[in-house]
C-alpha cells in the first residue's frame, strides 16, 4: 500500500508542471500586453481573441482560457492597472505634490498608446456598464484618493483650509492635461506644468 501510494504522489508530481504550464505566468503577461497593443491599434470594437493571440504568440485556447471575452479581458486589464496605482507623492509641501502628479500625468496622457486608447475606452464605456465601473475605478477612484491624501497632509500642515476640496483638487489637476493632451492632441508649452501647479495651488487655497 505504500509503495502504491508513493506511485502516486509522484505520478500527480509529474503531472503537476503540465498543469501550471497552462496558466503560465509569462503568456499571461503576453495577452495582457498584447491587449494594450490591440487597442492602440484597432480599437475594442476592432478588437479580436484571434488578434489578440497572434500578437501575444500564443493559441486562442490560451486566451479563453483566462478569459470567455475580450470584454472581460479587458475589464481585467484595465481592473489590474487601477489596483497597482500609484505612489501618493509625499515632497513636503504641497506646490511640489501637485507639481509630481502633474509630472507623473503628463507623462502617461502623452504615451502613444495611452491617447489612443483611453478615448477609444470611454466611447466603448457609454455601451458598456461594466467597461464604464472598471474605467471609473481605474481612472477616478484611485487618482481620488491620491489627491484626497495630498489635501489632508496639506491640511495638516496649514497650508491648506480645513475644507479643501480633495475632489476638486482632481479635476483641476488632470482636466488641464487631459484637455491638451487627449482631446485637443496639443503639446504642452515649456513651463506649462510649473504654471499649471502654481495654479492649482492657489486655486485651492494654498498660501491663505
Amino acid at each position: 500500500m505504500a509503495k502504491n501510494g508513493s506511485d502516486h504522489a509522484s505520478a500527480t508530481a509529474r503531472r503537476a508542471p503540465a498543469g501550471a504550464a497552462v496558466l503560465r505566468e509569462d503568456k499571461t503577461a503576453a495577452i495582457r500586453a498584447a491587449v494594450f497593443a490591440e487597442l492602440a491599434a484597432v480599437g475594442f470594437a476592432r478588437m479580436s481573441i484571434e488578434g489578440i493571440a497572434r500578437r501575444a504568440g500564443v493559441g486562442k485556447t490560451a486566451v479563453y482560457r483566462r478569459w470567455r471575452s475580450k470584454l472581460h479581458l479587458v475589464l481585467d486589464v484595465v481592473s489590474a492597472l487601477a489596483a497597482e496605482g500609484l505612489p501618493t507623492p509625499d515632497t513636503g509641501t504641497l506646490r511640489g505634490d501637485v507639481r509630481m502628479l502633474l509630472e507623473v500625468a503628463a507623462r502617461a496622457l502623452r504615451h502613444p498608446m495611452a491617447s489612443q486608447i483611453i478615448p477609444d475606452l470611454l466611447a466603448e464605456a457609454a455601451r458598456s456598464p461594466e467597461l464604464a465601473d472598471a474605467l471609473k475605478a481605474a481612472l477616478h477612484d484611485s487618482q481620488e484618493g491620491m489627491a484626497a491624501a495630498m489635501v489632508a497632509r496639506a491640511v495638516e500642515r496649514g497650508e491648506l483650509p480645513a475644507d479643501a476640496d480633495g475632489r476638486l483638487a482632481l479635476d483641476l489637476m488632470t482636466g488641464p492635461l487631459y484637455w491638451r493632451l487627449v482631446v485637443a492632441r496639443d503639446t504642452l508649452p515649456d513651463g506649462y506644468l510649473d504654471e499649471l501647479a502654481d495654479a492649482v495651488t492657489g486655486a485651492l487655497g494654498g498660501g491663505r
